[in-house]
C-alpha cells in the first residue's frame, strides 16, 4: 500500500453513515417499494435500488420512480418515502461486519470517532441508538449546517465538536461527495468499497486511501500510527 507522504497520524475519524458504517439499504427501498405497492406497482428489484442507498430519498425515489427533484409528484413521494422510513427504519438496518472492532480499535488507539451524515437529524437520532451506535464522539446530521455535503461544513462542524483541527481527523464514506466534502474541508479521506458506491467507480474518485473492509481500515490506521511514532513513513 502506499501511503501519501509526510502523513500524520489522525486524531480521530469521522464516519458516513449509510454505506459506511450501517447497511442502511434494506430498510430504505422496502420504504419505497411500500409506496409503490401502495400505488399497485410491482417493487423495484432490490438489487437496483441497493448502489442508490447512499443518495437517501433522491436515489431511491429515482430508482424506484424514474423522478427527481423538481419533477412532478416527487416532493409528495418525498415526503410519503420520510414518514414510511421513520416507523420502520431499524427492522433491518445493521452494522456491517467488522465495524465494532473497527470502533472498538479506534478507542483502543486513543483516537476519536464521529458520525457526520446527510441523514436529516429525524432519523439520527433514533437510529443511532437502535443499530449500536449511540456512543459516537460526535454527531452531525444533514440538517445540523445550513449546508450538507459535499459543502465542507458538516465535517468542519465535526471537528469542532471534538475540539481538533479539521487536518487531524480522516473521513470515511463511500460517496463521490464525502470524498469532496473531506478534500474540502482539508482532511485526509477514505473511500470505502464495502459501501453502497453508486454508479460510479470509487477509484476514480481520487480518495487518499481506496479501503476494501473495515478491518483494511483499521489495519491501515495501525500501520499510519506506527510509522508516525517511528518517524518514517511506509511506501
Amino acid at each position: 500500500m502506499n501511503f501519501p507522504s509526510r502523513l500524520p497520524a489522525p486524531r480521530a475519524i469521522l464516519f458516513d453513515l449509510d454505506g459506511t458504517l450501517a447497511d442502511t439499504a434494506p430498510d430504505l427501498a422496502a420504504a419505497v417499494n411500500w409506496l409503490r405497492t401502495e400505488r399497485g406497482l410491482d417493487p423495484t428489484p432490490y438489487t437496483i435500488l441497493r448502489p442508490t442507498a447512499s443518495a437517501g430519498a433522491r436515489g431511491m425515489i429515482g430508482a424506484a420512480f424514474g423522478l427527481a427533484p423538481g419533477d412532478e409528484g416527487y416532493e409528495d413521494l418525498r415526503l410519503q418515502w420520510f414518514d414510511r422510513y421513520q416507523g420502520n427504519m431499524a427492522e433491518h438496518s445493521t452494522l456491517f461486519e467488522g465495524v465494532v472492532e473497527l470502533l472498538d480499535g479506534i478507542r483502543a488507539a486513543g483516537m476519536e470517532w464521529g458520525i457526520v451524515t446527510n441523514k436529516p437529524m429525524r432519523f439520527t437520532d433514533p437510529l443511532l441508538p437502535q443499530i449500536g451506535l449511540a456512543h459516537a464522539g460526535c454527531v452531525v446530521s444533514g440538517d445540523t449546517t445550513p449546508h450538507p455535503k459535499p459543502h465542507p461544513a458538516p465535517l468542519l462542524e465535526g471537528a469542532r465538536r471534538l475540539g481538533l483541527d479539521p487536518a487531524a481527523c480522516w473521513y470515511v464514506g463511500d460517496d463521490l461527495r464525502d470524498v469532496e466534502a473531506g478534500q474540502a474541508a482539508g482532511m485526509v479521506t477514505v473511500a470505502c468499497a464495502w459501501g453502497y458506491c453508486g454508479a460510479i467507480d470509487p477509484a476514480s474518485w481520487g480518495a487518499d486511501f481506496l479501503l476494501e473492509t473495515p478491518g483494511h481500515l483499521l489495519q491501515t490506521l495501525r500501520e499510519v500510527v506506527a510509522a508516525a511514532r517511528d518517524g518514517a513513513v511506509p511506501a
